[in-house]
């Protein structure tokens, strides 16, 4: 019993460590929608940075974040890895183009992957709770859930 312990825990941590190196390129849809850069910054640790749009609701507005994500664990199935991410962040985002004020937020995201093992490729989930700390306009909800699904192409 022990000795199969020792050996879930050093596959885990093993798989884990795969799934967190490399650049991942890629397009997050929903709220907030943009482009998504993924940096593995080493074992369990990433930097996501997401530029786009905020939301659709009422137009279009400017928005960036950045997040470090820990990677909690990993599942492995045959032809899918999936890892389970927890991040903190910040994002500015603004009614418009940042010309009449900018908003800034923390943000905690959950997020869930599919990493396919023959291809790569991830296509992931994400919700993320967001406080919003300046609000110039004074037209935002103080609290937020943001969320989405995205992919991204590792090199």
């Amino acid at each position: 019993m022990r000795k199969a312990l020792v050996a879930a825990v050093i596959a885990c941590a093993a798989g884990t460590a795969h799934a967190d190196q490399g650049v991942g390129i890629g397009l997050f849809v929903g709220e907030p929608t943009g482009l998504d850069l993924k940096l593995g910054l080493g074992f369990r640790s990433n930097l996501d940075i997401v530029i786009g749009w905020d939301t659709y609701k009422d137009g279009r507005d400017a928005y960036g974040h950045v997040t470090y994500l820990a990677t909690l664990g990993v599942a492995h199935g045959r032809a899918v890895s999936v890892p389970f991410r927890l991040g903190i962040g910040a994002a500015v985002y603004d009614d418009g183009s940042f010309d009449n004020g900018v908003n800034f937020a923390v943000r905690a995201p959950l997020e869930i992957g599919l990493k396919f093992h023959n291809a790569p490729i991830e296509l992931y989930g994400e919700i993320a709770i967001k406080l919003t700390l300046i609000d110039d306009n004074n037209n935002n909800d103080d609290v937020d859930l943001d969320g989405g699904i995205g992919f991204r192409v590792y090199f």
